[in-house]
């Protein structure tokens, strides 16, 4: 028997060595494309208005960074709506205890940010059972519809046909339609709305693409509070995805790797039936 530990930790670390390469392939050359696109583009800029130098351009681009980790858009005026107000503020509390933490948005003041670490200290907590209640709900009809079933052949049928209707509901109310709605609200390609999807139910959170954050469209009030209320359930769900998943690349290393050679093991024993018992021989002292 070998242990599936040490090549479970070797195939973790190999997959992130994969994806370090693959992201580099793939994203490197379009970064350093976008920088020299800005240099020139801040030297056109020094061209056309000959009144700034450099040193001016830099301090006000920093000013503008520094606009944007605080949750302002640059694109924005004083007469956009606040990033504080109820609706995004509970946009934003729901990223907290989801640990999501786009990004884009952080509180400020210290008083905030304190609030922020013991609200994260009791929500993340609460956030987990809530979850884990979900979870729980569901597999009690899971079990229910197994006892509903009389014979013991038809109970695995349901079963699995209860899984392959959980997976493909589950996949189109929460991965498939929403980026439909993203797309024509926030006026994302489909491709970018589904990458925002499976980025925020599953916690990774870029803070690339945010819903409700384009200053140029006028947005309803509950609309990311409809969001969060989204999130909620669709993390229910993709959580429980993720275990089954984690659970059946356990079981397949366990059953590659632990289980014995039972063929062998039943011939030995097969074996040791079938030879009489060897008479014992007893040597006087």
């Amino acid at each position: 028997q070998i242990s599936w530990t040490p090549l479970l930790v070797l195939g973790y670390l190999f997959y992130l060595l994969l994806g370090a390469m693959v992201f580099q392939l793939l994203e490197k050359q379009a970064e350093t494309h976008f920088r020299d696109q800005f240099q020139l583009e801040k030297l056109k800029f020094l061209q056309n208005y000959t009144c700034l130098d450099r040193q001016a351009l830099e301090q006000f681009v920093q000013v503008l960074m520094e606009a944007w980790e605080k949750g302002v858009n640059p694109e924005g005026n004083s007469t956009n709506p606040s990033n504080w107000d109820f609706s995004n503020s509970f946009f934003f509390a729901g990223t907290v205890v989801t640990t999501i933490g786009y990004g884009n948005l952080s509180p400020s003041t210290v008083a905030g940010q304190i609030f922020c670490v013991f609200y994260a200290l009791f929500g993340v907590p609460l956030n987990l059972a809530f979850l884990n209640q979900l979870g729980k709900g569901l597999n009690a009809h899971l079990i229910t519809l197994e006892r509903w079933v009389q014979k013991p052949g038809r109970a695995q049928v349901v079963q699995t046909l209860a899984v392959a209707i959980f997976l493909t509901t589950g996949t189109l109310f929460f991965l498939v339609f929403p980026p439909l709605v993203f797309s024509y609200v926030e006026g994302w390609s489909y491709g970018e709305g589904f990458y925002f999807t499976f980025i925020t139910l599953s916690t990774i959170g870029f803070g690339d693409y945010v819903v409700g954050t384009n200053p140029n469209k006028h947005y309803i009030p509950v609309y990311r509070s409809l969001t969060a209320i989204w999130i909620v359930f669709g993390l229910a769900w993709l959580a429980l995805v993720f275990n089954v998943g984690a659970d059946l690349m356990e079981k397949f290393l366990q059953l590659k790797w632990h289980k014995p050679d039972l063929s062998l093991a039943e011939g030995a024993t097969i074996k040791l039936e079938d030879e009489p018992e060897q008479p014992r021989i007893h040597i006087p002292s």
